[in-house]
């Protein structure tokens, strides 16, 4: 499934401080195993870049650099369980530096101490704060909620750009991914469920802003650069939301990984693949923005 050595060893390096049952665990050894394992690949952040953690609409966030007329608004995966600031500090850091736009990192609830809609409405928050136009970046879950963003704002000031990185929007399970991919390195199918079950409880999900392929309208949103790891069970719910914006009138690109796992954006710097990919991000961030 996976040939390329950069990419294994990648891997190997993940599960040994993040293994496959810390998903099934409490939310609290899962945050302790993950924020290991985060640290292990914490790059430093560029030299003379500007950080400072405030709030915006009440909720905690970190800003990267000076103001710039146009900002990245940043939206940390982890399954809406894990991940926050620091999981994500370098990413941030980077695309402020590589682009020159300020970004706002978002530091929304997790689940299960807070359930659905306290995310959304965490990052809606920051959004109506936010005093300019941006860019609005996530990954994984955090790719999610970037979206569902944009929903809510359907019909008022969307972002000047939606980037979704291996984004778990909503799919039914019925896509070959699923099943191709259930037992994919760092994300498995399995896990999907247990994440669902923390953010949502038992009940169904109504609410098109937590899975935005539910929703039965996408026209009027935000354009789209949206990229899937190939071994990643999510892989499929991107080309069909892809598929879905431009059915409804939407510029929608989408770019698949071949060999990339889910989470590969923390391989950006040992993984060539991962690095090429993350340069395409970086494009599309800045491609928005200037179209801004």
């Amino acid at each position: 499934m996976i040939s390329d050595p950069q990419v294994r060893a990648f891997i190997a390096q993940t599960e040994a401080a993040y293994p496959p049952e810390a998903n099934g665990a409490s939310a609290a050894e899962n945050r302790r195993y993950y924020d290991a394992m985060c640290a292990q690949f914490r790059a430093p952040r560029p030299p003379g870049l500007a950080v400072a953690d405030r709030t915006f609409g009440g909720v905690p966030c970190r800003v990267y650099g000076a103001q710039t007329p146009v900002a990245v608004l940043y939206i940390h995966g982890g399954g809406y369980v894990v991940g926050g600031l620091e999981s994500h500090d370098d990413i941030c850091a980077e695309i402020a530096d590589a682009t020159g736009l300020q970004a706002v990192a978002v530091d929304y609830r997790l689940a299960p101490e807070h359930r659905w809609p306290a995310q959304i409405d965490d990052v809606i928050a920051v959004w109506r704060a936010l005093d300019r136009p941006a860019v609005v970046v996530g990954d994984s879950a955090g790719a999610a909620l970037a979206a569902g963003l944009c929903l809510d704002l359907r019909g008022g000031r969307q972002p000047l750009g939606q980037v979704l990185i291996y984004p778990g929007l909503g799919g039914d399970g019925a896509a070959p991914s699923y099943t191709e991919n259930a037992e994919a390195p760092l994300l498995r199918t399995i896990d999907l469920g247990s994440y669902r079950s923390a953010l949502h409880g038992e009940g169904p999900v109504t609410d098109p802003r937590a899975a935005p392929l539910m929703a039965p309208d996408l026209s009027g949103l935000a354009p789209a650069f949206v990229v899937s790891a190939d071994v990643d069970p999510l892989r499929d719910d991107a080309p069909a939301f892809v598929a879905r914006l431009r059915a409804a009138g939407v510029a929608a690109e989408w770019r698949n990984e071949a060999e990339l796992p889910h989470g590969y954006l923390r391989a950006r710097r040992s993984s060539d693949r991962a690095r090429r990919s993350f340069q395409a991000i970086l494009a599309a961030i800045a491609g928005f923005a200037a179209r801004g």
